[in-house]
């Protein structure tokens, strides 16, 4: 990455990018911040702040209205729809309206995205509106998709921070995700006309300033791999044939109850359409919380009081034995680290002696009475109702 690429360009009517859209993709897109002054001249907003308001309060639209109370720094958010009366309880200061996918409501709005024809139509999800009043804005936050931040009216002060090491962790006590830290590298006053492209995960604030204030945000569709995995997995299992099923026509005895073991493994890498793109440990994992979980008709429910391994122990000490729940469907599995135990969707650290033993018998009784780690997860399984402490044998 070339760090001495300039932060700061000028546009033009001509290139509102300050430079040909091939260089600004090869350059910025998903690399690095740019602020273009004069992106688009003369610029004058397609919507009124009162066409705004009235669009927010219309049912079907997408809409919030966030205040800040600065003396306790408290936000307050309520969702749209909105009405005359929330518009009239609002501060003079320190509040924004942020209006979604105004372009699906307003062809004049929708007819800005004639200026990003330079990206695949089908990257770009809305243009997103906030009107403010002075120090209005939404916090100090993250997005996680490609935006760029048209200023419409008055001006905004914008605060970001490339820094790598950043940190990235949420304020608990906001319904916002605002950052708990922000130190800002670069700061700008934003004029009508003026655009900054952030790539995801750059933080960043705007604040109102001076007077009210209208942004349009142009934001591009960029799901998670979770959203993908699960719609491309959702889209398989619709297509695949239900007569198809895991076999196991080399299947050799089983060498350790309760075991799933190298060969299952690479049965599972065979049929599956995810599988060989997963490591070991990950196919391990999900393939043991699955089958412990798969065609479960009830799990067993926690003890009414959690037990300590204080407790456990001295239960145990005194004859008591453990019995497996009838619910608890249990499985194990050898890995780089040792052995994880699974038991209804769940995965717990285990030695393979141990493991094997728990799936091996339904009714433990221990000589001696375990410590350390392993006592710890027979206090867990107890919590979590897998075993059932018995009273002491007579």
């Amino acid at each position: 990455m070339n760090d001495k690429l300039p932060i700061e360009v000028r546009g033009s009517a001509r290139q509102p990018l300050g430079m040909p859209p091939a260089q600004f993709l090869r350059d910025y897109w998903q690399k690095r911040p740019l602020l273009i002054r004069n992106a688009f001249p003369d610029f004058q907003p397609p919507l009124q702040p009162d066409d705004l308001a009235g669009l927010a309060c219309e049912e079907g639209v997408l809409s919030r209205l966030i205040v800040h109370d600065q003396a306790r720094d408290r936000w307050s958010v309520k969702t749209g729809p909105l009405d005359e009366a929330d518009f009239a309880g609002t501060p003079s200061t320190d509040w924004t309206l942020l209006v979604q996918d105004v372009d699906k409501w307003d062809a004049d709005v929708a007819q800005l995205l004639e200026q990003f024809r330079f990206l695949p139509s089908w990257r770009i999800d809305d243009i997103m509106i906030s009107y403010a009043e002075p120090g209005g804005g939404v916090g100090a936050h993250v997005d996680q998709y490609d935006v760029f931040l048209l200023q419409g009216l008055g001006q905004r002060h914008w605060a970001i921070s490339t820094d790598p090491a950043a940190p990235k962790d949420f304020r608990p006590d906001v319904e916002l995700k605002q950052l708990a830290h922000f130190e800002p590298t670069h700061e700008w006053l934003l004029e009508p006309g003026d655009m900054l492209y952030l790539p995801p995960g750059v933080p960043h604030d705007g604040v109102a300033f001076g007077g009210p204030c209208m942004t349009l945000s142009v934001g591009m569709r960029a799901p998670s791999q979770a959203e993908l995995t699960g719609d491309l997995a959702d889209y398989l299992a619709e297509r695949l044939d239900e007569a198809q099923r895991y076999t196991d026509a080399d299947l050799a005895p089983a060498r350790a109850a309760g075991e799933i073991d190298a060969a299952a493994l690479a049965r599972l890498r065979a049929a599956l359409p995810f599988a060989a793109a997963l490591d070991e440990d990950s196919l391990r994992d999900w393939f043991g919380r699955f089958i412990t979980r798969y065609r479960n008709a009830q799990t067993p429910a926690p003890p009414a009081r959690p037990m300590t391994p204080a407790a456990l122990r001295k239960r145990m000490e005194g004859g008591a034995t453990l019995l497996r729940h009838p619910w608890s469907r249990l499985a194990w599995s050898r890995g780089r680290r040792g052995a994880t135990l699974f038991a209804n969707g769940h995965a717990y650290p285990a030695t393979g002696e141990l493991a094997q033993r728990l799936c091996a018998q339904s009714t433990l009784a221990f000589d001696d009475v375990p410590g350390g780690t392993a006592l710890d997860l027979l206090t867990a399984l107890v919590n979590d109702g897998h075993l059932v402490p018995h009273k002491a044998r007579r």
